[in-house]
């Protein structure tokens, strides 16, 4: 008897399971239902030509935050940040330009993109230029620049050299510094 009994209740388990699920997934398939109801219609755009996207950005001026402070260090760093067009590898080109109306702050374009940039200080003592709203960063080093998009995950523009860097660069290459794993000279 005791056999017939756990046999039913084993048979039984999976049904009284299934009926739980079932009638718990009835109130969130409701629910689904009412909020795609509740959603309004996307009305579709007619796609803006290249064209015309380009004549917008060109005439919409670049956002001067007045939040962005800075201080007599950044400004410092912002006297050393190479300014013109710098040839970059693969044919590209960076042109920085500061701005007139706040010094320490530059416009740097390459093909297509325009960013708003302020000097940030670097621990590693690299010339480091951020567009935080865009996501954007220019890295001055003794040898070369590159342009990098954060948000992207990636160099927008790599090897840029402007005239000094590539007198740096060559100088480099003539009398590289000694190596760290090379063993110290002892001086006699």
């Amino acid at each position: 008897m005791r056999f017939v009994i756990v046999s039913a209740l084993l048979l039984a388990a999976p049904a009284i399971v299934l009926a739980q699920t079932a009638a718990s997934e009835k109130p969130a398939a409701k629910k689904a239902k009412a909020a795609a109801a509740a959603k309004p219609e996307l009305k579709k755009r007619a796609p803006i030509s290249r064209a015309a996207a380009k004549a917008v950005e060109e005439v919409t001026p670049i956002d001067d935050d007045p939040n962005v402070k800075l201080t007599d260090q950044d400004l410092e760093i912002a006297k050393r940040v190479y300014i013109g067009v710098i040839p970059c590898e693969l044919g590209a080109s960076v042109t920085i330009t500061p701005n007139e109306k706040r010094p320490g702050f530059f416009l740097v374009t390459t093909k297509g993109a325009k960013f708003r940039m302020h000097p940030v200080e670097s621990r590693t003592g690299a010339i480091r230029l951020e567009d935080p709203r865009a996501g954007a960063m220019w890295l001055q080093l003794g040898n070369k620049s590159m342009l990098m998009s954060q948000k992207q995950g990636q160099r927008l523009a790599d090897e840029c050299m402007s005239p000094a860097q590539v007198t740096f660069a060559d100088e480099l290459k003539k009398n590289p510094p000694p190596s760290i794993l090379d063993a110290p000279r002892l001086l006699n």
